[in-house]
């Protein structure tokens, strides 16, 4: 099977209900980019392994990437979800409602997400998704490292940059702020740092204090 293929294959193995078709068919009218089936389904993966009951997501988009997490986290988790725009949040709401996702599991905050996070408990939290602002992300690990409890995980979504981040003549601003945090969690003493080459790239890590 050729790469072009496997990949195919990969990014089809995320299933989504009716609930996730109808909140990518709400993201795609708000123009939002949201995670993939596949890289989604990791994100539950992730939410599941670490049996996670607090999650942070930075960029509600219309609740795609949310309800992927909701379904891995525990019955009784509660996800946090920060975003600026207050339309997109009612949206993901509706969303969660459609999944019968209850809503005391569910905390929307309308706001910038390095105004939320420094709010935020320390060390209160097992996983820290972030699909913001690429210019932002290198400011929010330093956020999630400190939200993050020993043994939890931040994820940031589009690390790959639609392949731009491999191509060393790509200069815009994007790629060189995806390319500085990535060099950021890889050389971080206190991360296990994965790359998850499913949608536009998960870079994913281990907080290990």
């Amino acid at each position: 099977m050729g790469s072009s293929a496997s990949r195919e294959y990969a990014e089809g193995f995320g299933v989504e209900d009716q609930a996730l078709t109808t909140a990518r068919g709400r993201s795609e009218e708000f123009g939002c980019e949201p995670v993939t089936p596949a890289a989604g389904n990791a994100l539950r993966f992730l939410a599941a392994a670490l049996d996670a009951r607090a999650v942070v997501e930075v960029g509600t988009g219309a609740g795609v990437s949310g309800l992927w997490l909701l379904a891995g986290m525990r019955a009784d988790g509660i996800l946090t979800s920060v975003d600026t725009e207050a339309e997109h949040q009612r949206a993901a709401k509706q969303g969660f409602r459609d999944a019968a996702i209850a809503s005391t599991r569910t905390r929307l905050i309308n706001g910038a997400a390095l105004e939320v996070l420094p709010r935020l408990t320390d060390g209160a939290y097992d996983l820290v998704f972030v699909d913001g602002p690429k210019g932002q992300y290198v400011d929010c690990l330093d956020e999630a490292l400190r939200l993050l409890r020993p043994g939890g995980v931040v994820v940031f979504a589009g690390a790959l940059g639609r392949g731009r981040v491999g191509e060393s003549s790509a200069r815009d601003p994007e790629t060189v702020a995806l390319r500085d945090v990535t060099k950021a969690v890889r050389e971080h003493e206190q991360l296990v740092p994965t790359l998850i080459p499913l949608g536009e790239g998960l870079l994913a890590a281990v907080h290990r204090p």
